[in-house]
């Protein structure tokens, strides 16, 4: 009876073991630059808008067997537009994303931990076309998209050998609300700025991450992929010049596929 009472205690006592826990220092800097290639669909209208993005992140973690994080992400791009309206290159592109993050590192041995974590992002993209004219005399217009979303993850992190880490991390977005406005009115005389609410949806990510550890300081490299699936919005109805109207942002996905470059501080 003692002695199945006191595995459990001396195997909780060996993850937590100072003896047995994964280096990781306390208080992490990162700077990082990135390209990516993202394609954005409208399935059900065959719409399609895709190119290359080109950004830069910086965070800050903390780790003491709490994980804590701060991590913010700015990036631009020229992308292309097809549909049966026609077709528009180089619109304009740019979008921001802050995340919270709080985890809880599990040193399983010296050169293996986990730390699931779950947290709160933010998502802001504007992708901008007023005042260009599609191939087939469509008016562009810009249009703003909010998501609010909550991350839930987990990251492994295994040491390689010869100062080399390796941190492969897993999440799923859980999508608490969206909020998406059009400005008609860049291509519609007298129409209105649409509001249109999203509440369902979800995003998946994922990366792989090797970095390699010259003493205080650490350079890495992280290929990278980021999904959204956002279903219909809620439908707004407005007038232009006394007739009714009625507008939506229809379901939509997005596909992020990309690489970062870091300096880890």
């Amino acid at each position: 009876m003692k002695k199945t009472f006191l595995f459990p205690i001396c195997f909780i006592f060996l993850l937590t073991s100072p003896a047995w826990a994964f280096d990781v220092k306390k208080h992490n800097g990162e700077l990082s630059l990135g390209f990516s290639y993202i394609t954005y669909e409208e399935p059900d209208l065959n719409v399609e808008e895709k190119g290359p993005m080109f950004g830069i992140a910086g965070s800050y973690t903390y780790h003491n067997k709490l994980m804590f994080k701060l991590e913010g992400v700015g990036s631009f791009g020229s992308l292309d537009y097809s549909s049966p309206s026609g077709d528009l290159d180089d619109i304009s592109n740019y979008m921001l994303e802050g995340r919270v993050l709080v985890g809880y590192d599990f040193h399983f041995s010296n050169s293996f931990m986990l730390t699931p974590y779950v947290g709160f992002g933010y998502r802001y993209l504007n992708d901008d076309s007023s005042g260009e004219i599609t191939s087939r005399g469509a008016v562009g217009y810009e249009r703003e998209s909010n998501y609010y979303y909550s991350p839930v993850g987990l990251m492994g992190w295994a040491k390689l050998g010869q100062g080399w880490v390796m941190k492969i991390t897993a999440e799923y977005d859980y999508f608490w609300e969206g909020k998406q406005k059009t400005h008609l009115e860049d291509a519609l005389s007298r129409a209105p700025t649409l509001e249109n609410k999203q509440e369902d949806g979800y995003g998946l990510r994922g990366s792989v991450k090797f970095q390699k550890n010259y003493g205080s300081t650490s350079f890495a490299i992280e290929p990278f992929i980021r999904y959204w699936k956002i279903d219909d919005s809620e439908m707004e109805f407005f007038y232009v010049a006394g007739r009714p109207m009625v507008g939506y942002e229809p379901k939509n996905n997005s596909t992020e596929v990309g690489i970062l470059f870091s300096f880890v501080f």
